[in-house]
This record gives structure tokens, C-alpha cells and sequence, in this order.
């Protein structure tokens, strides 16, 4: 039977021990925290991030057919929401009907245009033939005018030649306005065809604008990922710039981590990350730095921090940097924007 000296003996020995052994641990815990304090940065303010795209009704009319349910997948192009598209229908009728009338405008305009260059033509030969006429009727009052100063023709005839060159020249004046005349229908056709041109191009943007009209009818998915936050119902009227329903994408799904400032120093560009989710503690994410942000998180919010007035208190300001994920498919495929994770940057 150990004696009560024994005992206590025996304690002194182990109080030593357990003390050495609890400083050595702390010690060892103290050395890797450092090493990998030199070689790392680490927040637990972060985020997954990913592109969300709202999708807006472009026209109104009553809703068809909706070809998803609420949190589906859905890739890019896919068509999820059929509207009632039989105004668009008949808008794009009339405007194709209008473009026929317009077409036809140009032909009538044309066929106006070649009846008066012909008109133009017939003007022209008309000034030529009385240039002809009154040449010749100078020509012979002249040869009257010299017989009459001689005596050897009688008066009669000299009149009538006077009176045959005044009707000449009468006759050439009048062709000389019908052929300014003819040449201003020619231009005022050619100034018509220029306008049935013009209405032709004008109904022929109606036509596109129409189209265009009938095909926000069809409302696609905008890009690959899940189609969540559905705010429609079939038969419901929804009008234009009404939102219609969000898609997640899931090709660029990210990390939004804000580090303190001083947490910058030697990280950069390109630097390998470890993710943790909360939610999913056991799978390994990996991760790239891939950008940092042009400004603090502080500078960003709705009303900014103004260190210009009152008494200044220096808080240490966070910087968003975006972190591209790779690697585990199947853990990338389970995140959702805004689950918390925990990164940790790897330091050169």
C-alpha cells in the first residue's frame, strides 16, 4: 500500500510533465500558425457570385404557354414563354401591304417619268423643226426685202414672207417653253420616283420593326443555367418591360471574397485559392484570383464614407477581389450566389 509521501511524490513528477507537454503543443500550434500566416491570406467574408439575368417582357399580350416550371435548368436559346402573338401578326401584315403599295408607287412614278422624257423628246424636236422653220422664213423675207428695194416683186408677197417669219419666230418661242416645260415634268417624275423610293424604304423598316415586334413574342433563355423567380401564370396580360421570370447562369459561377487592405500586400493576379463552403464543408474547391476591384466595398455603397467631415477614426477598408473556381464539377454544380465560404489565398 503506496504511503501518502509516495503519492504525492509521484504527482510532483507528473505536474512537470503535463506542463512540458502543454507548452511544447502550444508551441508547435503557435510555429505552424505563424509559417502559415506567412503563406497565406484567409477571410470568411466571402461569397459565391454568378451572373443573374433578369428577363423582361419586350412587348405586351397575354401569355400562351410557359414551357418551365420555377428553379429548372435551362440552356441558352431555349424558348420558355409563348405570348399571344396575333396583333403582332396582323401589324406585320399591314406593313408588308403597305410596302406592296409603296412598290407599286415606284413603278407608276417610273412609267410617268419615261411618258414625259418622251414628252421632253417631242418638245425638243419641236424647237429644232421651228429653228428649221424660222431660218428658213428669215430667209426668204430677206430675199423679198432686196426684191422689194429693187421694185421687182410685188408687196403682197414681201408681207406675206414678213408675216410667215413672225409666225416662225412666234412658233419657236412656243417650243422653246413647251420644251422648258417638258424638261420640268421630267425632273419633277424623277423627284417622284426619289420619293416613292424613300416611302418604299420607310415601309420596309416598318416591315423589320414589325418582325422584330412578333418576335419578342418568344421568350428565350438568355443564357445556360437555372431559370428561378417565375412571376407568370398562363393567360396572365403582362406588359412591356413586366418581369417575367431570372436565370442563374451556371457558366461563370465565382467568388466575391473582401480582404482587409492590409491583406494585399503580396497577393496578386493569378495567385491558386482554397474555398471552403459553409454548406458543404468536406468538398475541396479550387479557385484562381482573377481580379481585383477598382475601388473598396465602402466607395460602392449607397452613401459613402467622408472622412472630411467630423472626427476622423481610421477603419480598415475591405477590397472585393473575384475569384475564379475550378476543379470539382460536382461541388461548383451545388453552390448558389450568396452561400458563405471561407478562402484562403496562397501566398508566393
Amino acid at each position: 500500500m503506496e504511503t501518502p509521501e509516495k503519492s504525492n511524490s509521484k504527482k510532483k513528477k507528473i505536474l512537470p510533465v503535463i506542463l512540458a507537454l502543454i507548452v511544447i503543443a502550444s508551441a508547435v500550434f503557435g510555429i505552424n500558425k505563424y509559417i502559415y500566416s506567412q503563406h497565406h491570406e484567409d477571410t470568411d467574408d466571402a461569397q459565391v457570385d454568378a451572373d443573374i439575368s433578369p428577363v423582361l417582357a419586350r412587348v405586351s399580350g397575354y401569355v400562351n404557354e410557359i414551357r418551365f416550371a420555377d428553379n429548372q435548368e435551362v440552356k441558352k436559346g431555349d424558348t420558355l414563354i409563348l405570348l399571344d402573338d396575333r396583333d403582332l401578326q396582323i401589324k406585320l401584315q399591314q406593313a408588308r401591304a403597305a410596302y406592296d403599295n409603296a412598290n407599286e408607287n415606284i413603278t407608276v412614278a417610273r412609267a410617268n417619268t419615261g411618258t414625259s422624257e418622251a414628252n421632253f423628246e417631242t418638245a425638243k424636236s419641236n424647237v429644232e423643226a421651228a429653228k428649221v422653220r424660222v431660218w428658213k422664213a428669215t430667209e426668204d423675207y430677206k430675199r423679198y426685202e432686196n426684191l422689194i428695194a429693187q421694185n421687182a416683186a410685188p408687196r403682197q408677197q414681201f408681207d406675206a414672207a414678213k408675216a410667215e417669219k413672225e409666225t416662225a419666230e412666234a412658233a419657236l418661242q412656243t417650243a422653246t417653253k413647251q420644251q422648258q416645260a417638258a424638261t420640268m415634268q421630267v425632273q419633277a417624275s424623277q423627284q417622284l420616283i426619289a420619293a416613292a423610293q424613300s416611302q418604299l424604304s420607310q415601309r420596309q423598316a416598318d416591315i423589320d420593326f414589325a418582325t422584330l415586334q412578333l418576335s419578342y413574342t418568344i421568350v428565350t433563355a438568355p443564357a445556360n443555367g437555372i431559370a428561378s423567380r417565375k412571376n407568370v401564370e398562363p393567360g396572365q396580360l403582362v406588359n412591356a418591360g413586366a418581369p417575367l421570370f431570372a436565370v442563374v447562369s451556371t457558366d461563370d459561377i465565382c467568388v466575391i471574397a473582401n480582404f482587409k487592405e492590409t491583406q494585399l500586400t503580396r497577393m496578386k493576379e493569378g495567385l491558386p485559392v482554397d474555398v471552403q463552403a459553409d454548406a458543404f464543408p468536406d468538398e475541396k474547391i479550387n479557385g484562381t484570383i482573377y481580379r481585383f476591384s477598382a475601388a473598396t466595398g465602402a466607395k460602392f455603397s449607397l452613401l459613402p464614407p467622408d472622412n472630411a467631415t467630423g472626427n476622423f477614426v481610421k477603419v480598415i477598408q475591405r477590397v472585393p477581389v473575384k475569384i475564379k473556381l475550378s476543379g470539382n464539377k460536382v461541388a461548383l454544380s451545388r453552390l448558389r450566389p450568396g452561400m458563405s465560404v471561407r478562402v484562403s489565398v496562397k501566398l508566393d
